[in-house]
């Protein structure tokens, strides 16, 4: 009998790479995994995965009220043997489930004592409050999973040690959906995914396009994910208008169906700008990009650098030099063998050291070191 594991998350949509793609996926050949997320439905990639579907509301009020108790309700009495959440919200539910039997994750991917500077949302100080509150409580109890070393300063005096499980890329899922590289373009297509704001330097981004567009008139970029900014704030931007025909926002798309747009792609943009924890962070499109031998432009955090420069994979500037990007992008256009250089470069580092199996075996590490103990005690 395979023991059952739940991977519960009220906020990550159904097809996160992360937790379904990579871990769920991992997790499916030795256990029983069960992942509720947000509007779920059945997976074609996880055969071996039972989804559980959520409501999905953007409050927190409204998912306290309403998600949780449906949560309770499709899984309190499966008993799993480990509960594994990625969103802090769902500690108290976390605890019942502990008092129930249950050893309980915690997963931290993002460091939201810099982060709540930048919510737009669900950031009143009396969120703030029950955040600390709880995150302390669960510090002392449960196991945890933190996605960056650097939250190791953040996170101390743990009951258990903290497991680093970064979030590098799978390449063999990117290999089976990336499709044919650079197959039928007739101009250059720049590639950007993750969450399109003004903090990842969007209007950096539109300010470049528009000098490139001197020296280019065909090119596009495509961008995938969730936008942050209204249509307003974007018209507001200076030339905006003169070079949004050259941009097509996809919104939210599932990893599959966005890698054959980056396939065809001359370049992967991850530009961020200094603020909340992006510079001890790093953005996973990086290794996705890597994975899919593009060339990078980054920003020139020493994190990034890390990367970029001992990978010989890519650029980092400034995220608010609009003349350095714009440079780069017509670099990359008008010198086409010397970044594909860059971006086979990328590749073989992706392969070499920011390969998820690397990350996998900590966590299958984990789980045995958390059920052997559970064992024990029974």
């Amino acid at each position: 009998m395979r023991h059952r594991v739940l991977l519960i998350s009220s906020v990550h949509p159904s097809t996160d790479p992360r937790i379904v793609y990579k871990i769920g996926h991992s997790l499916s050949a030795n256990y029983e995994v069960f992942c509720v997320l947000p509007n779920a439905l059945h997976n074609s990639y996880l055969e071996k995965v039972q989804m559980i579907s959520l409501p999905y509301f953007q409050r927190l009020t409204w998912r306290l009220a309403f998600t949780h108790p449906v949560i309770l309700w499709k899984c309190l009495f499966l008993r799993p043997a480990i509960v594994h959440i990625f969103v802090p919200e769902l500690i108290p539910i976390a605890f019942l489930f502990k008092l129930l039997g249950a050893k309980v994750i915690y997963e931290v991917q993002e460091n939201l004592y810099k982060k709540f500077e930048i919510k737009r949302v669900n950031n009143s100080a009396v969120y703030k409050l029950l955040f600390g509150y709880f995150d302390q409580a669960a510090r002392r109890k449960f196991h945890l999973i933190l996605t960056e070393k650097s939250y190791l300063a953040q996170y101390k005096n743990l009951k258990y040690p903290a497991v680093i499980v970064q979030n590098f890329v799978s390449t063999s899922f990117v290999d089976l959906y990336s499709g044919e590289k650079n197959a039928g373009n007739t101009k250059p297509v720049f590639f950007y995914s993750g969450v399109i704001s003004m903090e990842r330097c969007f209007d950096t981004l539109v300010a470049a396009l528009i000098k490139l567009r001197e020296k280019h008139s065909e090119f596009h970029v495509h961008l995938f994910g969730p936008v942050r900014f209204s249509e307003r704030d974007a018209t507001q931007l200076p030339g905006y208008d003169s070079i949004k025909k050259h941009l097509t926002f996809h919104g939210y798309t599932d990893l599959r169906s966005l890698l054959p747009f980056a396939s065809k792609s001359v370049a992967g943009i991850a530009l961020l700008k200094p603020i909340a924890d992006y510079q001890e962070s790093y953005p996973t499109k990086l290794f996705e990009y890597m994975a899919l031998n593009l060339p990078l432009i980054t920003s020139d955090f020493p994190l990034y650098q890390d990367v970029i420069k001992n990978a010989k994979c890519g650029f980092c500037i400034s995220p608010y030099d609009t003349d350095k990007l714009t440079s780069v992008m017509d670099w990359i256009i008008c010198n086409p063998e010397s970044a594909r250089i860059l971006g086979n470069n990328g590749r073989k580092a992706a392969v070499k050291k920011y390969n998820w199996i690397s990350e996998e075996k900590s966590l299958f590490a984990l789980y045995i070191k958390i059920l052997d103990s559970k064992i024990q005690k029974i």
